[in-house]
């Protein structure tokens, strides 16, 4: 309940909305359709395999998703490595999405039926096949040799048609995962000058040959802590960047136990403005099957969510939508946590807290949604506010303290008092 505001004590908190003061649109929130997903889905009694499509894609029912990431051919998160071609095939003429008809492709059409008949879907690789790279391995990193880059770039354009042929629409793709990691897994690396160039040079146009220039080009799709190198490089090339939608990001480079980069991306739109911020993956490390309920890794992505956010991030991608009771399947055994799990012993599903925080934005803030100015006077309080195109606003705040805090929300010249328990996420609508 509102009433005329006040000027705040300094001794009270506050969180200060400005409706008039708006931000970047919104696209949406979801979560990666991997093969692993797909192949624990597959394994679920019926009744659970409705359940979990309409706790994430479900508006009314469940969290509303609006958007999916999936991998071309296989990546870590796949029981084993594969790609759509026979091994040495530079012709592509032995390319089939067949693999992915089993069970992926089966998930992502019931996905999109869930969500309403529409669900942005873009794409990622994790390695070229062997044969086009340095060390003739999908795993261990390498590079993609470069008289492969047309064929390459072919290849995404393959896979788009593909995909669409069977009716699945395919916003975009991302030129590569994680370019700068040599991984155990599938990867590969591109350094920034390398992947300007594919983009520029290959990718970008031979999309637009194949009557495919309305797919969105995302560049980086790695962590924060290098992406400002990264966008200089390629958008103040005027020739790449014309073919650059934005710019993805993850959340990794905590795992050496330091602090989010969140200021980086600052940086990268305030240096490049017309390009966008997309949050392609993130999730809680190191499963354990003791610490579906563990808190924390609930909180880091309501961190994360406000402060992407609040840096302008148009979209938020998480990692895999469902994994098994050992944090897989996973071909290379780097196995970590999901919003959701399934005991495929049981065939019961597993809500993690995590689930509920993305829920908390996902459900209430809908695509084309503006963000609007929000700050809070103590550092304890997290906030960001959007828009729907209805005119209902949502502002959502998260304690990350011990203690209940009692807190005023400033919108505009009015004032309405809230309280919010410790270690807790609300979201607010009016």
């Amino acid at each position: 309940k509102f009433q005329r505001g006040n000027q705040p004590l300094e001794s009270e908190v506050s969180v200060f909305v400005n409706p008039e003061k708006r931000f970047q649109k919104f696209m949406g929130i979801g979560g990666a359709i991997t093969d692993a997903s797909a192949e624990v889905f597959a394994k679920l009694p019926e009744e659970k395999q409705v359940e979990l499509l309409k706790a994430y894609y479900d508006q009314e029912k469940g969290i509303g998703y609006s958007l999916a990431r999936t991998t071309i051919h296989s990546a870590d998160f796949s029981s084993g490595s594969y790609t759509y071609i026979d091994e040495g095939d530079k012709d592509l003429k032995t390319f089939s999405i067949d693999h992915d008809k089993e069970f992926r492709i089966p998930l992502i059409k019931k996905a999109i039926a869930a969500a309403g008949g529409e669900l942005l879907l873009y794409a990622s690789p994790w390695s070229p096949p062997a044969f086009m790279k340095s060390n003739n391995n999908m795993l261990e990193g390498g590079k993609l040799l470069p008289e492969y880059y047309d064929t390459w770039a072919k290849y995404f354009s393959k896979f788009i048609k593909a995909y669409e042929e069977e009716g699945m629409p395919v916003w975009g793709v991302t030129i590569q995962n994680e370019p700068m990691a040599v991984q155990r897994w599938e990867s590969c690396i591109f350094t920034a000058e390398e992947e300007r160039d594919f983009l520029k040079n290959h990718l970008g146009p031979i999309l637009e040959k194949e009557g495919l220039g309305n797919k969105k080009i995302v560049v980086w799709d790695h962590n924060r802590d290098l992406i400002t190198q990264r966008a200089n490089t390629i958008f103040s090339d005027l020739e790449a960047a014309k073919y650059a939608w934005g710019i993805g990001f993850h959340w990794y480079e905590t795992w050496a136990g330091g602090e989010p980069m969140f200021d980086n991306l600052d940086n990268v739109k305030e240096s490049f403005p017309s390009k966008n911020l997309l949050f392609t993956e993130g999730c809680a490390e190191s499963f354990d099957p003791n610490h579906y309920e563990y808190w924390p890794n609930a909180e880091k992505y309501g961190r994360s969510m406000i402060n992407d956010f609040n840096k302008g991030t148009v979209g938020w991608t998480d990692w895999n939508i469902l994994l098994d009771e050992k944090g897989g399947p996973n071909h290379v055994g780097n196995f970590c946590f999901a919003p959701v799990h399934a005991d495929t012993r049981t065939g019961e599903l597993i809500y993690t807290p995590s689930y509920y925080y993305i829920g908390h934005f996902s459900k209430f803030i809908r695509p084309n949604a503006q963000r609007v100015s929000t700050t809070s006077s103590r550092s304890h309080l997290l906030s960001t506010s959007f828009i729907n195109e209805n005119e209902e606003m949502v502002t959502v705040v998260m304690n990350q303290s011990e203690g209940n805090i009692d807190y005023n929300l400033f919108v505009g010249s009015e004032k309405a008092e809230v309280t919010i328990p410790a270690h807790s996420i609300q979201t607010l609508l009016y």
